[in-house]
């Protein structure tokens, strides 16, 4: 009696297993990207835990944010020599309402004069003991700086801005600095000031001294916005 052939294909096997790591991929994949939607750094190393927002995070529920774990906030205030942030002054009843502290940013330019800067800031924070110290936002952009200017010049026109709105504030500001600002300019080296860095889950180490906070994660989903949060911790 003749034998049967056989008419399986000979990779269906190799297929099924590929199709079922690819499986196994996506499902983690999926929790990964759930987890780090929903991730905040552990309460016992970082007990003050905050935000950071802008206008255009949108519409905020201060109440749910209150109750998500959020300490503080820091509302941008101001950006370069005229832009002014349309939620910032409501922003601040609204926190201190929710018996959270309240810091204002100023985004800085680096192709913008100083004085002009620091205008545009004290003009939309007001002059108010209680308010954290003012942290200034440093990063190279290319939209609003083409051509960045060199250290001394950057240096020079920092002081000028720093001794303006120090006085305003009546404390020392925080250098909020991005990796790429940092590794040109070496502010953390070079001024005398806490330091405010970022890096989602990792804590970065390119300031090259401690930092006193720590934006953790620019992509947190909570309730209280229809938008990705910057949730930031306090070195303590």
């Amino acid at each position: 009696m003749p034998k049967k052939r056989n008419t399986a294909r000979p990779h269906t096997g190799r297929r099924r297993l590929l199709a079922a790591l690819l499986l196994v991929v996506l499902v983690a994949i999926g929790i990964g990207w759930w987890k780090a939607r929903t991730w905040m750094p552990d309460r016992r190393d970082y007990p003050v835990q905050g935000v950071w927002l802008s206008d255009d995070i949108g519409p905020v529920d201060w109440r749910l944010l209150r109750a998500a774990g959020a300490d503080f906030a820091y509302l941008t205030a101001s950006e370069g020599i005229s832009t002014r942030d349309t939620a910032f002054a409501d922003g601040l009843i609204a926190a201190r309402a929710r018996g959270m502290q309240v810091g204002a940013v100023h985004v800085y330019d680096l192709c913008a004069s100083a004085d002009a800067q620091a205008a545009n800031f004290v003009t939309i924070v007001p002059r108010d003991k209680d308010l954290l110290p003012p942290a200034i936002r440093f990063d190279i952009d290319s939209r609003t700086c083409q051509q960045v200017p060199g250290e001394a010049q950057m240096q020079s026109e920092l002081t000028t801005f720093l001794n303006q709105v120090e006085k305003h504030a009546e404390k020392p500001v925080i250098l909020m600095v991005s990796r790429a600002l940092e590794k040109q300019y070496h502010l953390a080296a070079r001024i005398d000031r806490n330091i405010w860095v970022e890096q989602d889950f990792l804590e970065p180490a390119y300031a090259g001294r401690p930092w006193v906070m720590w934006t953790a994660s620019d992509r947190l989903r909570l309730d209280a916005a229809n938008a990705p949060l910057h949730w930031v911790v306090v070195q303590q």
